[in-house]
């Protein structure tokens, strides 16, 4: 089976593809390799950040499976796909602590204003004679979870370390020890932080709204380890820099690698270039899932990890 990138990848994965597949990258423009050579494509490997379009698997007649490098596939056309009896796998598990680490550490950073103090000292703020403000405790904070997946499991396991109160919204209730809340807006009404963790795409869009914002009001924290698509930014912005909202953690935008400029100057938001699965071990496990997909696919024509 021909294998094709589409989209830039780790690089170690896609020197895998090359070695293993001969696997060539969809190049830009790709008009003169889908009139050619695309006709022969059977499996793509791409990631959460580019994805197949329906266009794209219209153009590729042979298409039988797509291998997403990610837990998020949103970019993919997933219905078109099952439309056209094309399997779709992702990579899920192996970045859930990666994840929830992150989640941690932008809780802990926008509450206790740690990056936001080491700009204060790299400032010489502190040796001019001025103290650093007081900032919010966490131990014992009231956190609030939206999408108890395994990804939102984790971080709720981390939360207990730290004697948080947890309660949580999801589609539906989980047989855990938290409390379910029935909607998003009272999940943020009654918690000091909301960090968000659902899968993207549309039904999930501006899940977290300006009323939501408005409930976690001045005192509340927002933080995203999610997708860009979940929160309706320009009321995130805007109730940010208004102090409608108290501060923010993000780690994924709606038109990523861009952040809105009024957020940059805000030393209560924590900005991060979604790095929530970046480290070494963790995209590793993704590129050998994805391999192991590509395989099982070639040899028997099914996933390991099939989301369609």
């Amino acid at each position: 089976m021909t294998v094709l990138q589409v989209g830039p990848l780790m690089p170690f994965l896609e020197a895998d593809l090359r070695e293993l597949y001969a696997a060539p990258r969809l190049p830009d423009p790709p008009d003169s390799f889908l009139d050619g050579p695309g006709a022969q494509v059977e499996i793509v490997v791409t990631s959460g950040r580019t994805g197949v379009d329906a266009d794209l698997m219209r153009r590729l007649p042979a298409l039988r499976a797509i291998v997403n490098f990610g837990a998020g596939y949103d970019t993919t056309d997933v219905a078109e796909a099952a439309r056209r009896g094309i399997a779709v796998a992702n990579t899920p598990d192996v970045l859930d602590d990666c994840v929830a680490d992150t989640a941690l550490g932008l809780i802990i950073d926008v509450m206790r204003g740690l990056s936001a103090s080491d700009r204060y000292v790299r400032r010489g703020d502190w040796a001019a004679g001025g103290n650093y403000p007081l900032a919010r405790k966490v131990s014992g904070a009231r956190v609030g979870i939206l999408g108890l997946g395994r990804i939102g499991l984790a971080i709720a396991r981390r939360l207990e370390g730290f004697d948080c109160v947890i309660s949580y919204h999801n589609r539906r209730r989980r047989d855990v020890p938290y409390r379910y809340v029935s909607t998003p807006v009272e999940l943020a009404a009654e918690t000091d932080v909301l960090v968000v963790a659902v899968s993207g795409g549309p039904q999930t869009q501006h899940l977290v709204s300006a009323e939501v914002i408005a409930a976690l009001g001045p005192d509340g924290f927002l933080v995203n380890v999610a997708r860009g698509s979940v929160v309706d930014e320009p009321a995130l912005v805007a109730a940010l820099v208004a102090g409608r909202l108290g501060g923010a953690g993000l780690d994924a935008f709606t038109d990523e690698p861009h952040v809105p400029a009024g957020l940059l100057a805000l030393d209560r938001v924590v900005l991060t270039p979604h790095l929530a699965s970046g480290t070494t071990e963790t995209r590793r496990a993704m590129a050998d899932l994805v391999l192991a997909n590509v395989a099982q696919f070639r040899k028997n024509g099914t996933l390991v990890t099939p989301v369609v």
